[in-house]
């Protein structure tokens, strides 16, 4: 891990790659989290298996694109709040930004590696595109499986639900209190 940057060296916006992370991540969470919901509810049918493929394929690429992110934030510090506004923000607000941003990163790692060993233990490999098989993580074993299964779902859901307090705070930023903080993560 890189030495902390003091705070009046950092950029006082995200990085081209950040950004394009941040964006690309998100689109893809919104079209995975709703294939996933609709998918779901379906009969047993060829589209079904379809979609559950295409389904595996984006969690892969999720978790890869994650780690990606991951890697790069971890190398290129992101920039800090304004000091006027972390020195006015109440201590529980800070606990809330950086809380939901290290829960956030934890869940994008664990809903595609829990549903991983999810198609593993339910004796489903991942053959990414068609092409790529991945290892299994798990031997097959049905009741693991149903185990691990409603884990996937509650994570998927807890993720969603930080992204929509994110987005809530993104939006509060911007509409109510009129700080540009949301600029530094626009285009």
């Amino acid at each position: 891990m890189p030495l902390p940057t003091p705070a009046s060296a950092r950029p006082a916006r995200y990085t081209a790659v950040a950004k394009l992370l941040h964006w690309v991540l998100a689109l893809a969470l919104i079209g995975i989290f709703g294939v996933g919901l609709y998918m779901a509810d379906l009969p047993f049918s060829p589209q079904r298996l379809k979609l559950y493929n295409w389904h595996k394929w984006a969690g892969i690429t999720i978790l890869s694109l994650s780690a990606l992110r991951l890697l790069w934030r971890m190398t290129h510090r992101p920039p800090s709040l304004p000091a006027a506004m972390a020195q006015s923000m109440p201590r529980w607000q800070h606990w809330a930004h950086e809380g939901t941003h290290y829960a956030m990163y934890a869940l994008f790692f664990a809903v595609p590696l829990i549903g991983w060993a999810y198609s593993s233990a339910a004796g489903f490999p991942i053959v990414v595109f068609g092409v790529l098989p991945l290892p299994d993580l798990l031997a097959a074993n049905k009741e693991l499986a149903e185990t691990i299964k409603p884990l996937h779902s509650l994570a998927a859901w807890a993720l969603c639900a930080l992204a929509a307090l994110h987005i809530a705070a993104a939006l509060k930023h911007q509409f109510i209190d009129r700080d540009g903080l949301i600029g530094r993560m626009l285009p």
